[in-house]
């Protein structure tokens, strides 16, 4: 099959539980601090609607071991999630995934892997490098940078550990924790999780909205050049109606570009 054949393929249902321990274990691998007793304490607990791409990860992993890219050097693009309500504090997701779009980019092609559930809608894009030339569409733009001055200046600092400890959550691809599954896939040593990354910012844009993360409604990104654990993120927002656009650098790299993220803020 050519890539554009795997458009419009479903890639089965699933439904994946999770308990507290989880949503706990997650919102300490993006970033929570002990004294966030509503993201941390089980007797106050919100889940961080991040957490469901984790139960979700099954989806675009199947479409790697269907043999619709190699998986050893095909890297996650960028992400879009869309919030439908609150997740429980436990319980179950029942999921359904699909291959929405296939772009053709020349030398590569990008898989959008679309994953409907009664909570969210997540839409993965995986750029397969040595997929593309099959004569599809190149697909949309990425959003440009805002002209004007930003309004938010932030700073993130990712943790050492943070890699290894967000695959606890069920992304286990060796390139983030196995040097030389890293080096097979391009990059120097292993590198953190575009999902943690995505994830970890939410924080601090939802403080400087006046939000809290758990009200999170809608987010998405581009993954521009891959983050290190112990790397320190700068943050750049600009106020956009009711959402935050965003870019995030590294010593003045980005490394996440064409972000938004909007809140549900109650007065």
């Amino acid at each position: 099959m050519n890539a554009g054949q795997w458009r419009g393929r479903g890639l089965g249902t699933r439904t994946a539980a999770y308990d507290e321990d989880e949503a706990i274990l997650y919102a300490l691998a993006v970033g929570a601090s002990p004294g966030d007793l509503d993201l941390v304490f089980e007797e106050r607990l919100r889940v961080l609607p991040t957490f469901a791409l984790t139960r979700a990860q099954w989806a675009p992993d199947a479409l790697g071991s269907a043999g619709a890219f190699d998986v050893t050097t095909a890297v996650h693009g960028s992400q879009r999630l869309r919030v439908r309500r609150p997740l429980p504090r436990s319980g179950e997701l029942e999921m359904t995934a699909r291959v929405a779009e296939v772009w053709d980019k020349g030398r590569a092609a990008i898989f959008e892997v679309v994953v409907d559930s009664a909570y969210f809608e997540a839409t993965w894009s995986l750029f397969a490098p040595g997929r593309g030339g099959f004569g599809g569409e190149r697909g949309p733009s990425a959003r440009r940078r805002p002209d004007a001055p930003p309004d938010h200046e932030l700073t993130v600092q990712t943790a050492p550990n943070q890699a290894a400890l967000y695959r606890l959550l069920g992304d286990r691809h060796h390139m983030h924790i196995d040097p030389e599954a890293a080096k097979t896939a391009g990059m120097p040593r292993p590198f953190l999780h575009g999902l943690c990354t995505l994830a970890a910012v939410t924080l601090p844009l939802a403080e400087a909205a006046g939000a809290h993360p758990a009200d999170l409604v809608e987010l998405e990104g581009r993954f521009a050049a891959p983050v290190f654990p112990g790397d320190r993120l700068q943050v750049t927002g600009w106020n956009d109606g009711e959402a935050v656009l965003f870019e995030a650098a590294v010593d003045g790299t980005t490394v996440v570009s064409g972000g938004r993220a909007q809140f549900r803020v109650t007065t």
